[in-house]
């Protein structure tokens, strides 16, 4: 083993101090570290905790928004519907009134109904029913102002329907008074017949006439008679004429106009003849005129005068059988 004067390495060795010191730094920075990190976590956290209320606190404000909203709604429909049924009543129909009400009523649910209805919607939402309760106010006054026309016109109405009551009383007096007077003129105008005459009447070839009893030789009857009446219109008349035969027919002169006639008191009953005149008022006119026969019977021939429905007069002719030479 040879000897050197090199000197011998030895393993050096760090100070204790210098030590301790990089430990400090490290624990240092870790610290800074964590506290940062601490730090951020809670900024973060508060921030966001922050955020929550400040949502929290908006979303509570917009459900109070809309709440508010939907309550001042639901107390306008309330009033609406108090004085839409009467507005009907009155009116039968609806009113443009009505019906921009009913729009605007639409658009407010629609808008409260959506949950996602933005501020300005809401907004909206608030200035139509401002605008719904200023016209349920209108609405109202008017309501008010034609229930009192109504009542005036149910007073007014009561008041006629008295009136034309009173009125029909009196118009139904009246009718029947004139009705009453009116039969009294009609029975009062019926003519009477006086001086009623028959006359049998043979006619020879020559023209000449011959009064005559015999059945087989008459060739017509002469009925004449008077008519007056103080009462009766000047004016046409018509005066019935019955002549009924001995075997109880009345005598049917085709002619002369024959037909049936209803009475006042005997009903239907067949004439003769019609006899057409013209009356002059409160004078007397004497009438005549024949009825002809082929063959005459034996027997009474009734001659019955009839005016207005009533029997004015009436007569007898007898013709009988003749001799051998009459």
């Amino acid at each position: 083993m040879t000897n050197t004067n090199y000197p011998s390495a030895t393993p050096q060795t760090t100070p204790p101090e210098r030590r301790n010191s990089s430990k400090n730094i490290i624990i240092g920075v870790l610290a800074a570290g964590l506290l940062g990190t601490w730090a951020y976590v809670l900024v973060n956290q508060s921030k966001h905790k922050e955020e929550i209320q400040q949502s929290t606190t908006q979303g509570v404000a917009y459900m109070t928004a809309r709440d508010s909203l939907k309550a001042l709604y639901d107390e306008a429909e309330i009033r609406l519907d108090s004085i839409t049924g009467a507005n009907n009543n009155l009116q039968g129909e609806k009113t443009s009134l009505q019906k921009d009400i009913d729009a605007k009523k639409a658009e407010i649910r629609r808008i409260l109904n959506d949950r996602n209805a933005t501020k300005a919607e809401l907004a909206r939402a608030k200035k139509l029913i401002t605008e719904l309760n200023d016209q349920i106010s209108t609405l109202q006054t008017q309501v008010t102002e034609l229930t009192a026309a109504n009542q005036e016109l149910n007073v007014a109405n009561t008041t006629l329907k008295t009136e034309k009551a009173d009125l029909e009383t009196n118009l139904a007096t009246t009718n029947t008074v004139k009705e009453e007077l009116e039969k009294t003129v009609d029975v009062g105008s019926t003519f009477s017949a006086s001086n009623i005459q028959i006359r049998s009447v043979n006619e020879k070839k020559s023209g000449k006439e011959k009064a005559t009893t015999t059945a087989k030789r008459v060739d017509k009857l002469v009925v004449s008679f008077d008519v007056e009446n103080r009462i009766a219109k000047s004016g046409a008349a018509d005066l019935y004429i019955m002549v009924t035969a001995p075997d109880g027919k009345v005598i049917s002169d085709a002619n002369a106009g024959g037909g049936t006639l209803t009475t006042r008191a005997d009903g239907d009953k067949a004439f003769t003849t019609k006899m057409s005149i013209q009356y002059e008022q409160g004078t007397r006119r004497n009438l005549e005129f024949p009825i002809r026969q082929d063959n005459f019977q034996i027997g009474d021939y009734k001659i019955e005068v009839y005016h207005n429905g009533f029997k004015i007069g009436e007569g007898v002719r007898s013709l009988k059988k003749g001799g051998l030479f009459s």
